[in-house]
């Protein structure tokens, strides 16, 4: 008969092993402050995040239950008699709202200020700074690459 293997052990066995202290001093240690302070650094901060979310659940969420209403609004026109829609239109129409909230997505985050002061209501005045940024993250990011 085949013996049974047994499963091995995920920790290093022993409680002072060599092979675990080997790992621990092998192992770069990094203060937790620096950490932090790249972390905070490097990310959107809290107001500039909760600014595009709110543009964003608006410019795409609108467009979005538009084209959902769409199909319900047709079926309910068309089961009660009051006009004949044709699917092709109806399936037009949502595909319009669903596209117009997918661009609500993009306007939603480059027309949010990054900045301290939360701009106008449409932000039309964000839209090429922010896109500038984004277009030069992306090419420093192509620099590291090649």
């Amino acid at each position: 008969m085949a013996e049974t293997l047994k499963p091995k052990p995920f920790k290093p066995e022993g409680k002072g092993s060599a092979a675990k202290n080997e790992i621990e001093s092998k192992a770069i240690k990094v203060p937790n402050k620096i950490n932090k302070t790249k972390r905070r650094e490097s990310a959107i901060p809290k107001q500039v995040a909760n600014r595009m979310a709110r543009r964003v659940a608006i410019t795409t969420g609108i467009p979005t239950l538009s084209g959902m209403s769409v199909f319900v609004i047709s079926y309910l026109v068309v089961s009660r008699g009051i006009a004949d829609i044709s699917p092709a239109l109806t399936l037009i129409s949502s595909a319009i709202c669903f596209l117009i909230g997918l661009f609500g997505l993009s306007y939603g985050i480059l027309s949010a200020s990054w900045e301290d002061s939360s701009g106008s209501l449409l932000g039309l005045e964000n839209i090429r700074p922010n896109f500038g940024r984004v277009k030069d993250a992306f090419n420093s990011l192509n620099k590291k690459v090649d």
